[in-house]
């Protein structure tokens, strides 16, 4: 079930919210846990044992880490217990056929595919990560075991941030899965409908917008089937293939920036305070800043459960280094099972291992260089990230980049787009939010406003097909 649909904003929410306000102090987690299994299921019904299973292994570990308190053999089993398990099932459906395709390749055998891992659980990268983290807070201490299992199936499958983040962890949540009396205020809950009316407008009326420029070019794909001709990448000039990527870097960055704050708008409507997703990322100065605005759950997630732990910075610049390289190489696999995402988390590590070396300095004493230096190695990184789509091609696209060649030119496309391109640049900058700042104190601005947009959206969702959020698929 997509947040940006009619099935949704006009049934699933508003019966989910009366649902969970009008239940008893008591039981309003049983409701948000009887719900969130609802809205994973609804498409992913076969994918409901695997859910259980995962909440059942972390669960009955965290409980028997906190048994064995004085044991620390047995707390470390029990931790791996956990991490296995959960990994176990993401490397299942995400990693089995993509291993099995290099095996092949490599050794030249023809070891067939598995049918079971062909289709990938929605969120499954998501929800595994937030697993994870909640035994690996238990066995440092960090937090105390969930006893109660409709509280922790709660926070595991609550449902604005199931699918694509942000990653939330138990810590970050466990003490409002406590508060059964007044766990939200009105005030948040205004706070909540406004955030996600925001979120909704990224994703409909910017992220699906600016789309068709990039669709336009590459055409319209149905799995392998092309349901819709674009121009083709073949058929394109250089100036047009650089402005499909500018829209494709401004839909990427709507869609799951969209996404994240109608999660977080969601969250405050139930009485949770989810972290921040993106800070404004592309008026980013360096690659390092870059990735402290740019999806800062996961690069948090990583930061503390694998860099740190590997020894962070405390053992000299050779080993930093290669903690980066550890991190960053996960980094790339975890968006996606193709070599292309693992060219991606490599191409972060170089960057962000010269900066950490000699430019990072320089960076910092620049004005205006360093920004356009940082949009466009991350438009280039978002061209190795998009390779593997059907009628992309890696090599085609990059071929195209950086080989100056003819084509359909840019200006057809340029005068149809120019709008929504420069919408979507202006609202990279923090120019909204200083204007929203200046209105929000205002009730019957602040209404027209979020009204508006709402408005909009569903005019913009009924006129149009269901467009998926782009990290649905990762």
């Amino acid at each position: 079930m997509v947040f940006s649909t009619i099935l949704f904003l006009f049934r699933f929410l508003p019966i989910t919210l009366a649902l969970y306000y009008l239940a008893p102090a008591k039981l309003k987690n049983l409701a948000l846990f009887v719900c969130s299994l609802v809205f994973y299921s609804w498409g992913e019904v076969k994918f409901f044992p695997v859910m259980v299973v995962l909440i059942l292994i972390n669960y009955f570990s965290g409980l028997a880490m906190e048994k064995f308190d004085q044991n620390p053999k047995m707390r470390r089993l029990f931790l791996i217990v956990s991490i296995v398990g959960s990994l176990s099932m993401l490397v299942f459906f995400k990693y089995t056929n993509f291993l099995i395709g290099t095996v092949n390749s490599l050794f030249g055998l023809s070891i067939g595919l598995i049918e079971a891992a062909t289709v990938l659980p929605l969120g499954i990268s998501f929800y595994t990560f937030q697993t994870m983290s909640y035994s690996i807070d238990v066995y440092r201490r960090d937090v105390n075991a969930e006893h109660n299992i409709i509280d922790f199936g709660a926070y595991v499958v609550m449902f604005p941030q199931l699918i694509a983040g942000p990653i939330v962890k138990y810590r970050d949540v466990a003490a409002q899965l406590h508060v059964y009396e007044h766990r939200y205020r009105l005030a948040q809950i205004e706070e909540g409908i406004c955030l996600f009316v925001f979120g909704l407008a990224k994703k409909v009326l910017i992220a699906d917008t600016v789309s068709h420029l990039w669709y336009d070019i590459i055409g319209v794909w149905n799995g392998a089937e092309l349901v819709t001709a674009g121009v083709g990448i073949a058929n394109a000039s250089t100036p047009l293939v650089w402005l499909g990527l500018l829209a494709y870097s401004l839909q990427l960055y709507f869609d799951f920036s969209g996404y994240s704050l109608m999660g977080i708008g969601m969250g405050k409507m139930l009485g949770f305070d989810f972290p921040m997703n993106f800070n404004l990322p592309y008026i980013a100065r360096s690659i390092t800043e870059f990735w402290r605005r740019w999806h800062m759950t996961l690069s948090g997630w990583f930061k503390e459960y694998v860099y740190i732990p590997l020894g962070g910075n405390r053992k000299g610049l050779k080993r930093q280094i290669f903690n980066m390289f550890v991190v960053w190489a996960l980094t790339g696999i975890w968006h996606g099972a193709n070599w292309n995402f693992v060219l991606w988390g490599i191409y972060y590590f170089i960057l962000l291992t010269i900066e950490k070396i000699f430019l990072l300095d320089k960076l910092k004493k620049g004005r205006v260089w360093p920004h356009i230096y940082t949009l466009f190695l991350v438009v280039t990184g978002w061209a190795l990230f998009v390779g593997n789509e059907q009628g992309v091609g890696l090599g085609a696209l990059f071929q195209k980049l950086f080989v100056p060649s003819g084509g359909v030119g840019c200006w057809y496309f340029l005068r149809n787009y120019w709008v929504i391109l420069l919408v979507g640049i202006l609202c990279s900058t923090p120019l909204p939010l200083k204007i929203w700042d200046r209105i929000k104190d205002n009730t019957f601005i602040k209404v027209v406003v979020v009204g508006l947009l709402l408005v909009l959206c569903i005019a913009y969702i009924v006129a149009s097909t269901s467009s998926p959020f782009l990290y649905y698929r990762f």
